[in-house]
């Protein structure tokens, strides 16, 4: 089976200032814009991040569930693990799984080839976790939220190379590991006392939540290429926070240079 991280969505109260940050600190482009999710009183902006993708989304009307989010929250911040499965077959498993382990689905949609299920985040606790399939199985090129294909040329990996984790917080982060493992069908492990769980291309991090904040998607990890000059701009921007660390959008961002 094969579970493949291949959007990082974030919410963000005002969205031209948290594109500003991301695109000038981490050296990535902005590829898409999706009309659709104006659907759900919101309006968005999606960025490569080598071959897979960073979204932000921001409220543009009253009582929408990514303001009650940014309210819960305190502010912007992580908001949707979206993967991608390799075979129909095994997304239609994962979604029985997650409805037989109590999770709701907050929506789900099926058009020609494309299955998309987003498991709520009460259940998940920590982000709303997202499950699409679509009849490419192609985990580097057609991508149904950007628009199929098209985004190709706005890859930039001069400053920043991939995603790399996720860290999901809570009071309970070995309780929270074991649901999401659950749900998943995949086993936990520990790294640096951590519970973690591995996709196809990324770590999950589970961690004590110590920032008042709440259960949340908090952090990122991410491959760089040139951290200098991520650090450099973001001293410019208030961002910065450490030499292997920035925050941007309510986020901690983990610097790993090659």
């Amino acid at each position: 089976m094969t579970i493949q991280l291949r959007q990082i969505c974030l919410v963000a109260e005002k969205l031209d200032s948290v594109i500003d940050d991301l695109t000038a600190i981490l050296g990535i482009k902005s590829c898409y814009v999706d009309p659709g999710v104006g659907a759900f009183g919101l309006e968005n902006n999606l960025m490569p991040v080598g071959r897979n993708f960073l979204e932000v989304v921001a409220p543009i009307q009253e009582n929408t569930a990514g303001g009650r989010y940014l309210e819960r929250r305190g502010g912007d911040g992580g908001y949707m693990v979206i993967t991608q499965i390799g075979k129909l077959e095994e997304h239609q498993r994962l979604r029985t799984r997650a409805l037989d382990n109590g999770v709701r689905i907050a929506h789900e949609n099926t058009r020609d080839g494309w299955e998309l299920c987003q498991l709520h985040p009460r259940d998940m606790v920590a982000a709303f976790l997202e499950l699409e399939w679509d009849v490419n199985e192609d985990f580097e090129g057609h991508w149904n939220p950007v628009g199929g294909l098209g985004w190709e040329d706005k890859v930039c990996q001069d400053r920043t190379i991939d995603f790399i984790g996720v860290e999901l917080q809570s009071e309970n982060p070995l309780q929270l590991a074991h649901h999401w493992a659950t749900v998943t069908d995949l086993p936990v492990h520990h790294e640096n006392d951590n519970p973690c769980v591995n996709f196809n291309n990324v770590t999950l991090r589970f961690v004590e939540s110590t920032d008042g904040r709440g259960a949340g998607l908090g952090g990122l990890d991410i491959r760089v290429k040139d951290q200098a000059g991520i650090i450099e701009e973001a001293k410019k921007r208030d961002c910065y926070v450490s030499d292997s660390q920035v925050n941007i959008c309510g986020t901690r961002w983990y610097l790993y240079e090659t």
